[in-house]
């Protein structure tokens, strides 16, 4: 399986499924609890952030989660993490048999983050952008006590126009550079990349978070790349101008939102690393999985409380994980 553009500039495929579960169930699908699985990957950041939001939001004894594993093929995502590869609540052995129990004649990307209607067995959405701002709007009944606002009314227009330049430049600007097919291609997603983390940089140089004094959804979404950085984006997608660790108002923002529990808790460094290596072997033909890099920095204090800000607002922070939601603890310094 190639994912290098033969195009010289690699353009993602955006088309997913536009469903919606909503509290007024307008598209067939109303919010309910004990209806949906929410199917991720560890290994994945556009997963990554449906998970941090759930266990921030506490939607986990509402919106059941299946893990698959970090590897797949070009047919999908598999859940050899389970016991018989199966997933134990669908019942299914690939995620590409959701897609195809509602679409026979799916064509598209098998991806996660994925919502499955669990009577059905038939996926619900894919279109992991406004599946977790719905996981903040129309889920709100179900939220825990104390729950963070992720997408506050009054500062939305922020948030959107930060996960705009973001998603362009950095989550997405990463695999332009990783997955560009020429040098021009590969250089110009390299100069936007590192325009935008100095960019970035100058924000949180005299603000806690991205957006106001609480963490929002623009955290999340930029988190879930900052934290692959070191260990998979630098060396294997060449965005080695620096290191996260040579960014130090990056590097402490990070540090700051790995340590607060909802975020850290939720990574597993063995599956990042086992995904991008493995499977991409257009780029990595030996399939080889680095040793590094050391984790225990992620650790060592940020000193960003002296910018002020409150992490969860008015609300607090959510409990521990369950024992089945629990990274091993080879797989996190966190342990």
């Amino acid at each position: 399986m190639s994912y290098v553009s033969t195009a010289g500039e690699f353009t993602r495929d955006q088309r997913y499924i536009a469903s919606r579960i909503t509290a007024d169930g307008e598209d067939g699908y109303p919010v309910e609890a004990g209806r949906y699985r929410l199917v991720a990957s560890r290994a994945c950041p556009w997963a990554g952030r449906a998970v941090i939001v759930r266990r921030l939001l506490g939607l986990e004894p509402v919106l059941s989660m299946g893990v698959a594993g970090p590897t797949h093929d070009a047919r999908s995502w598999t859940f050899d993490l389970d016991p018989g590869g199966r997933d134990p609540v669908l019942g299914i052995e690939r995620l590409q048999e959701a897609y195809f129990a509602r679409f026979p004649d799916y064509d598209r990307g098998i991806t996660v983050p994925a919502i499955v209607d669990v009577r059905t067995g038939q996926v619900v959405t894919n279109d992991y952008a406004q599946m977790t701002l719905d996981l903040s709007t129309e889920w709100r009944a179900y939220h825990r006590p104390g729950a963070p606002d992720l997408y506050p009314e009054a500062a939305r227009a922020e948030i959107d126009q930060v996960n705009k330049v973001v998603f362009a430049d950095v989550n997405n600007g990463v695999y332009q550079c990783g997955f560009a097919g020429g040098q021009e291609a590969y250089e110009e997603a390299y100069r936007r990349l590192f325009a935008r983390l100095d960019w970035l940089s100058d924000r949180l140089a005299r603000r806690r978070y991205l957006v106001g004094d609480t963490i929002t959804e623009a955290d999340v979404r930029l988190f879930t790349t900052l934290v692959r950085f070191d260990a998979v984006y630098h060396g294997h997608f060449k965005c080695n101008r620096q290191k996260l660790t040579e960014m130090p108002v990056l590097w402490a923002y990070a540090r700051d939102l790995f340590q607060t529990p909802g975020f850290g808790d939720t990574v597993d460094f063995v599956d990042i690393k086992r995904h991008y290596y493995e499977v991409h072997r257009d780029i990595n033909p030996t399939g080889i999985v680095p040793a590094g890099p050391d984790l225990s920095g992620w650790l060592a204090p940020h000193g960003r409380e002296e910018l002020g800000g409150r992490p969860y607002g008015a609300g607090c922070e959510p409990g521990p994980l369950s024992e089945a939601e629990t990274v091993p603890a080879e797989h996190t310094p966190l342990a």
